[in-house]
């Protein structure tokens, strides 16, 4: 079964998961339900790497001054694993 990673707070979120049907997919809110390294590991299959799923609008990013660091993949990986905000959803 498919799977949706998503926040509940999130207005985009919401909008999308209102507007497609729910019973195909089983949903994880990330918040409360953290991802674990088998999931990422999954989703950095589908999508290349790790910086492909950062989320560099996080208010968190810019409060760690990440923007003035050069990450490597190990980076954004453990950075998504400790921080459900750096998930791109």
């Amino acid at each position: 079964m498919k799977k949706i990673y998503y926040l509940k707070t999130c207005d985009t979120c919401k909008r999308i998961l209102n507007s497609i049907p729910l019973d195909q997919f089983l949903l994880q809110e990330i918040k409360t339900e953290s991802i674990t390294f088998d999931q990422l590991e999954e989703m950095k299959e589908l999508a290349g790497n790790y910086e492909s799923l950062f989320n560099r609008r996080a208010k968190k990013f810019k409060a760690m001054d990440l923007k003035n660091q050069t990450l490597s993949e190990q980076d954004y990986k453990q950075l998504i694993l400790d921080a459900y905000t750096f998930v791109l959803y």
